[in-house]
């Protein structure tokens, strides 16, 4: 009986396999076709430094050993010491470049950060210095966001020697995860909270208030700041995850504690005492909050594959 249902079933999805194959030839013919073309380009890249950066499996050595090898041998630390010099450079040379940059457009970028508010005309200044003041708190502002990810790269070039090739490949893509949730974080308060919490702080009591420029500015860029750096939490949890530190039944298990701690964070957050503002904060963060316990899910289940994969292959060496 067994037998006859499984021909039945092989029967039946015939048809279906049929037709994926047909759909599918041509871009097996084409992955195919690339795989030839590229083939002599991969195989130099074999040989070369980036595939050997990306590949080559750091000595595993006790701390202890490593400190009395570097204080038997002091040139060693003498060549840590000027790497940290040369990647320490180079990432002050990505911040002076990013704030040079931004100073050419520092201008519509003020006016594009002013418009919840109405535009700059909405906008008083009190003291003298307080327009030049605005102008370089923003560009320095936009110059350090926008060297972040290549500071962040240059810190990455430091440490990647010393990681296994897995983390070294994970540490790399980090970098463009952070950012995306970051940006994520600075958008959701320009395009979501700022339209609505602005008319509340603005005319509470019916008075028609002209916020000064440096109370705007600052206000508006630290509220981007710190939601940017609260959506970049699933991604800490995937890391902690990782390194097993953080399951993902724990979270599931002490989601009332989130839920209270996410309350106040959001509190603290929000510019305004209404309980609408603070609901569009803890709505993401609690979404966040959620898929920070898939990506636990996914670190943690990675690493249960890489350990039976590990152990896999030592029953096949024995």
């Amino acid at each position: 009986m067994k037998k006859l249902l499984q021909v039945a079933g092989w029967i039946i999805a015939a048809p279906f396999r049929l037709l994926f194959w047909i759909i599918s030839l041509p871009f097996r013919l084409a992955g195919r076709l690339l795989a030839w073309l590229f083939q002599p380009v991969v195989e130099r890249m074999k040989g070369g430094k980036i595939y050997r950066f990306f590949t080559d499996t750091p000595e595993d050595r006790p701390a202890l050993d490593a400190l009395n090898n570097a204080v038997d041998n002091p040139q060693q630390i003498l060549d840590q010491l000027d790497e940290v010099r040369k990647h320490l450079i180079r990432a002050l040379g990505w911040l002076a470049l990013g704030v040079l940059i931004s100073f050419s457009f520092a201008e519509p970028f003020l006016a594009y950060l002013a418009a919840p508010v109405g535009g700059l005309g909405k906008l008083q200044a009190i003291s003298v210095t307080e327009e030049i003041g605005v102008f370089m708190r923003v560009a320095l502002l936009a110059g350090i966001a926008f060297a972040s990810p290549f500071i962040a790269l240059e810190v990455w070039l430091f440490a990647a020697p010393g990681l296994m090739p897995k983390a070294r490949l994970k540490g790399l893509l980090a970098i463009p995860a952070a950012l995306a949730l970051f940006v994520g974080g600075a958008a959701f308060t320009y395009y979501v909270m700022l339209p609505v919490a602005l008319p509340f702080l603005l005319n509470f009591l019916g008075i028609e208030a002209r916020p000064t420029a440096s109370n705007y500015f600052t206000f508006s860029t630290g509220l981007m700041f710190w939601i940017g750096v609260a959506f970049e939490f699933p991604l800490v949890i995937y890391a902690l995850s990782s390194m097993g530190i953080v399951k993902p039944k724990m979270l599931l298990d002490h989601w009332r504690i989130a839920v209270i701690a996410i309350a106040i964070l959001s509190a603290a957050i929000t510019p305004t005492v209404d309980p609408v503002n603070m609901a569009l904060v803890m709505l993401p963060m609690s979404l966040l909050y959620l898929l920070s316990v898939l990506a636990s899910w996914i670190a943690n289940r990675k690493k249960t594959d890489d350990k039976q994969s590990a152990g896999n292959e030592v029953v096949l060496q024995k």
